[in-house]
């Protein structure tokens, strides 16, 4: 087999599994052996290979998650939480890989593992800087279109797709920050300032409260996790990818709806598509503890990436936050 692995330092929390596992994964699920395998290197959680597969006509993708002991426990099983979530997603099952198979049970290796369909086209990262900028307003308008449909499906409760699940929209936001402070103090990071945020949602629930329909939210969903027509003379959205954050909550705490916002440029498209965002006092309130939420959860990757700078800046961004809410 063509193995091409990338080559990491030994502290990288991203480790590739071994030529022989992919062998033994492509045996078990095809009963075929695997010709090439090349590690793709878009992605920062999971390891994910373009698998070449006697008898196959199309290469695969095989993603595997990172062993369990490595994983932080708000970020803990998110495979498995996105194979719960594809049920919920035929709004936008054109864009999706379909999955070919799906194994926990770690017989093979001692990871998750999932394989997929191929998607067309190319990385947005890689092929929206070729179009003018004048041709970008209309990539957002396929992001806001995108992201209303994912927000207008409807959820049994709240919290992570594959649980634990929440009665209560506060429930759901205190328990993912506690989560994420717990994590920061694993990583040896101060965590006080989520901490205080956690106890400003409890103190306030009333006001997530007044969500009480829980709706999908992509949790990841922004143009390093979309792809593009490779010859379309517009950036033309043909695929969505590692929807593996999904959560069942406000629309308004998605990280789509951060990035939409973050400036004012051509994703201001985006609500042409997507819908007038809610600008009310409570929910702005709302949007500061979401803000919160983000900066804990970017905090814990810049540091999972070994990226100390970006670590120290959630500390400041963290401090203009609380000063809002408090």
């Amino acid at each position: 087999m063509d193995f091409r692995p990338i080559e990491r330092a030994a502290e990288a929390f991203q480790q590739s599994v071994a030529a022989g596992e992919i062998q033994a994964i492509c045996r078990r699920v095809f009963g075929a052996e695997a010709l090439s395998a090349v590690e793709l290197g878009a992605g920062m959680y999971n390891n994910t290979y373009r698998v070449s597969v006697t008898g196959q006509e199309r290469p695969v993708i095989l993603r595997v998650a990172p062993e369990p002991v490595r994983q932080f426990r708000s970020e803990r099983q998110l495979m498995r939480n996105e194979y719960a979530s594809v049920p919920w997603l035929t709004a936008i099952a054109p864009l999706m890989p379909r999955v070919l198979a799906a194994d926990w049970s770690h017989e093979v290796i001692g990871r998750d593992y999932m394989v997929q369909t191929l998607l067309d086209g190319v990385p947005a990262p890689d092929r929206l800087g070729d179009y003018p900028r004048s041709t970008w307003p209309g990539f957002f308008r396929q992001m806001g279109a995108i992201a209303r449909d994912v927000h207008a499906v409807r959820g049994p409760s709240f919290g992570p797709v594959a649980g634990p699940a929440y009665a209560t929209w506060s429930a759901a936001v205190t328990a993912s920050l506690e989560d994420i402070a717990a994590d920061l103090d694993s990583a040896g990071l101060d965590a006080a300032d989520v901490r205080k945020i956690a106890a400003v949602a409890d103190q306030h629930h009333d006001v997530l409260d007044e969500i009480t329909e829980p709706r999908m939210l992509a949790g990841d969903l922004w143009t390093v996790n979309v792809m593009l027509d490779a010859t379309a003379p517009e950036p033309t959205i043909t695929g969505v990818l590692d929807m593996d954050r999904t959560w069942w909550g406000d629309p308004a705490a998605d990280w789509t709806i951060r990035m939409a916002a973050a400036k004012a440029d051509e994703r201001g498209t985006f609500w042409e598509s997507y819908g007038t965002p809610d600008r009310s006092p409570t929910a702005t309130r709302r949007a500061r503890i979401y803000e919160a939420r983000h900066l804990g959860a970017v905090r814990l990757e810049r540091h999972r990436l070994g990226n100390p700078d970006g670590v120290r800046d959630t500390y400041s961004a963290m401090v203009a936050v609380l000063a809002a809410l408090t």
